[in-house]
């Protein structure tokens, strides 16, 4: 029997024209980090294999969404988009493709006159998940005006079951940046609940261990990417690797669980940074191959390793579909771990900027 698909379209999300007064929302949605990768998918954003990633605390967008009435209703998706307090066009035209994507959701949409404003607190397209965050907190103002307005999303679940849901059509990683600490996203027998059509939390699952993480960013390049994760994703279809490498995220998958409840240190390190690696084989092994990694990223790797190998303390790295990489290690090591990164790896990093960073609460309305 074939799967019901999650339907959210609501014909009745029409607003009153004469009562709706101009108002403005705002969101800060964070980044996420993904400890199990997905990489490759199916249909409209649907992961190949199930990920579990860390929500972040300090790389995050904040976007605020301000509306009001169209004086002459057309059909046609009307908004200003700024990115960094500057208009930005390409933006724009993402953003309005996505809405209409979403008119048989919120059907208000076309009646409405939007401005949105967005900024990072982090390098845009390096490889910090930007679109996570980005379009997160993009669905969170649609789903509050949706609430402030029509009332229908009070309670706080199914506030964010929409939210991830509608993320996750903007971007799939994004829709696992809704939830405090941890986020389970994919089909997967392990985890009750767990869906291809949204995230849900993992947070009361996780060992208390891994709710005080950090994960400090090295800004290893501060460039654009060569090739964005959309591409990437799509050049999976192509890769003679890719089912080995679902079976292959599926067993790490659950080996990971484990070691998140567990509190299991070496064994999650173990498996964050394989994930890693074979993320990035995984471009190389694309047609036609690309790498996203810098020469600087080798050196740090390199210097990570060598210096777990010299303390013993738990420090390991992950990388997300891009040059900078994440370092990951729990509290009662922070003060060792920030002092090696000043002395012995900041110089690596683009004009010596990294972030201190660590798992966070999942995304604030401001």
């Amino acid at each position: 029997m074939e799967k019901q698909v999650l339907d959210f379209r609501n014909p009745k999300l029409v607003v009153d024209s004469s009562n709706l007064e101009e108002g403005e929302i705002k969101w800060r949605s964070p980044s996420n980090i993904a400890i199990i990768k997905y990489w490759g998918k199916f249909g409209i954003q649907y992961p190949q294999n199930p990920s579990v990633s860390f929500t972040l605390e300090n790389a995050y967008t904040e976007t605020s969404f301000s509306y009001s009435t169209k004086k002459n209703i057309e059909k046609n998706i009307e908004l200003d988009f700024y990115f960094n307090g500057e208009v930005n066009v390409p933006f724009g035209e993402k953003v309005i493709k996505y809405f209409e994507k979403l008119v048989p959701v919120f059907p208000f949409l076309r009646q409405l006159k939007m401005t949105i404003r967005s900024s990072n607190s982090f390098p845009h397209s390096a490889g910090i998940a930007s679109s996570a965050s980005a379009m997160s907190a993009l669905a969170l103002c649609l789903c509050s005006f949706e609430d402030r307005v029509f009332g229908t999303l009070s309670d706080i679940d199914e506030f964010r079951r929409k939210a991830s849901y509608l993320s996750r059509l903007g971007s799939g990683s994004a829709c696992r940046s809704i939830y405090e600490h941890a986020a389970i996203w994919g089909e997967s027998g392990e985890v009750d609940g767990a869906t291809n059509d949204y995230a849900i939390p993992f947070s009361e699952s996780l060992h208390p261990v891994f709710k005080t993480f950090h994960d400090d960013i090295l800004i290893i390049s501060k460039g654009e990417k060569s090739v964005s994760s959309t591409i990437g994703h799509g050049m999976m279809d192509g890769n003679i690797y890719a089912n080995s490498r679902y079976q292959q995220a599926r067993q790490r998958f659950h080996d990971v669980l484990i070691a998140l409840r567990q509190g299991d240190l070496e064994s999650f390190g173990r498996i964050a940074e394989g994930e890693a690696l074979t993320l990035h084989a995984l471009m190389m092994t694309s047609y036609p191959p690309y790498i996203l990694m810098k020469p600087n990223t080798l050196v740090v790797i390199r210097k990570i390793q060598e210096y777990r190998k010299r303390t013993n303390q738990p420090l390991y790295f992950s990388l997300d579909a891009g040059p900078n990489l994440h370092l990951l290690y729990p509290d009662e090591i922070v003060g060792d771990v920030q002092n090696f990164i000043e002395s012995e790896l900041k110089q690596y990093c683009e004009d010596g900027q990294w972030i201190k960073d660590k798992v966070g609460g999942g995304p604030l309305e401001v």
